[in-house]
C-alpha cells in the first residue's frame, strides 16, 4: 500500500506528493484523482494505526486531508487547481466534460469525502448549506447538455442531479446522517430503490462495475450501507423489506425487522439492537458478526427528534480520536 501510494509512475502521484493534489493542467480528471487519493491514503493510515506505526500513521493521516485543496472558498465546491496554484477559471460545476472529473461533475464528486463527513460540511459552509445542497442535488434538473458526451452518465441513471448510475455518487443518499436531517436518507433511498432499478430492458440504472450497482441495492434493502469502508461502520437508512435474516460464514444469524415497512410508511421512528434502544446512526461490522437483531419501528412521518450528536454520528476524520 505504502509503495504504491507513492509510485511516481502511477497517476500523477508525483504530483500530488509535491502539492497536496492533482493539477489540471497535467490530468483533466485531477480534481477526482485528488479526491480519491485522499481516501485511499486515509485507508493507509487506518491500517498503520493498527499496526501501531504511529509515524507511518501521522504522515498519511495528513495525506487523507489533502481533498480540502480543491475546496474552492466561496463556492465550497471542489475545483481544479493548475499547478502554479490558481483555480481553473470558467469553471462549470454541472459540466461532465473537461473539468477535472473523471465520468462526473463537481455536484456530484464534491460530495466523495466517505472519510471526513464532517470536515466536508465545515468546507461547504456548514450544516443548513450542506443539507441545502443535498436537497438541491436530487431536485434540481441536469440538462442533457452537460453530460451527453460522458460514458456511463445517462439519463436513466440521474435523479435531478444526483448520478446514480456511476458508482462515486453512491454513498451520498446517507450524508444526512452527519447533518441535523437524518431523516431525509430515509426518503430518498428509498425513491432511488423504486425507480433506478426496474424490471425492464434498462432497469438497471447503468453499469454494474464489479457487481456495485447491485451491491448498493443489496446494502440498502437491508438498512445500512458502508460509507467509509475502513472506518468498520454501516450508516442506518431503512430497510426496504419487513425482515431479512443473515446467515453468518461464523454460524451466527443477523435479523433486520421493520414491521409495516412501506413506500408510506418509510421513515425510521425508533431503532432497538437486541431489545434495547438503538440511539446511534451507524452499527459496527464487529457488531453484526456477533448476531442478534436489529429492529426498526416504521412511520409515515419523519421523526425529526430522532438526532445524533457526538458519538451517535458516524465517524469523521476531522473529528475522530484516533
Amino acid at each position: 500500500m505504502v509503495s504504491s501510494s507513492n509510485f511516481v509512475l502511477y497517476d500523477n502521484i508525483g504530483d500530488y506528493k509535491k502539492l497536496g493534489y492533482v493539477p489540471f493542467d497535467k490530468n483533466k480528471s485531477g480534481a477526482s484523482i485528488t479526491l480519491e487519493y485522499s481516501y485511499d491514503d486515509w485507508a493507509i493510515y487506518q491500517t498503520a494505526l493498527r499496526a501501531n506505526n504511529i509515524p507511518l500513521a501521522t504522515e498519511y493521516k495528513s495525506r487523507a486531508k489533502n481533498y480540502s485543496i480543491l475546496y474552492h472558498p466561496i463556492t465550497g465546491f471542489c475545483t481544479p487547481k493548475f499547478a502554479d496554484g490558481s483555480w481553473k477559471k470558467d469553471f462549470s460545476p454541472l459540466n461532465t466534460h473537461n473539468e477535472g472529473f473523471i465520468e462526473g461533475n463537481s455536484w456530484n464528486y464534491s460530495f466523495y469525502v466517505p472519510h471526513d463527513v464532517g470536515g466536508l460540511i465545515s468546507k461547504t459552509g456548514g450544516d443548513t448549506k450542506f443539507i441545502q445542497r443535498l436537497d438541491s442535488l436530487f431536485t434540481m434538473h441536469l440538462p442533457d447538455e452537460f453530460f451527453e458526451h460522458t460514458e456511463d452518465v445517462t439519463k436513466e441513471g440521474i435523479m435531478g442531479n444526483y448520478v446514480h448510475g456511476n458508482e462515486p455518487s453512491h454513498h451520498i443518499p446517507y450524508l444526512y446522517s452527519w447533518t441535523t436531517q437524518p431523516w431525509k436518507s430515509q426518503f430518498w433511498i428509498r425513491e432511488i430503490m423504486n425507480k433506478k432499478y426496474l424490471p425492464t430492458v434498462e432497469g438497471l440504472c447503468g453499469n454494474d462495475d464489479c457487481g456495485q450497482m447491485s451491491a448498493w441495492y443489496i446494502f440498502s434493502a437491508m438498512g445500512f450501507y458502508p460509507v467509509s469502508p475502513g472506518s468498520g461502520e454501516l450508516i442506518l437508512g431503512a430497510p426496504y423489506l419487513p425482515e431479512l435474516i443473515i446467515n453468518l460464514e461464523n454460524g451466527a444469524k443477523f435479523t433486520i425487522k421493520a414491521m409495516g415497512v412501506s413506500d408510506k410508511n418509510r421513515y425510521v421512528k425508533s431503532v432497538k439492537f437486541n431489545g434495547i434502544q438503538y440511539n446511534k446512526a451507524y452499527i459496527r461490522y464487529e457488531d453484526i458478526l456477533k448476531g442478534g437483531v436489529l429492529e426498526f419501528e416504521m412511520v409515515d412521518k419523519p421523526n425529526k427528534k430522532r438526532l445524533f450528536r457526538n458519538d451517535e454520528r458516524p465517524y469523521s476524520l476531522s473529528s475522530s480520536k484516533d
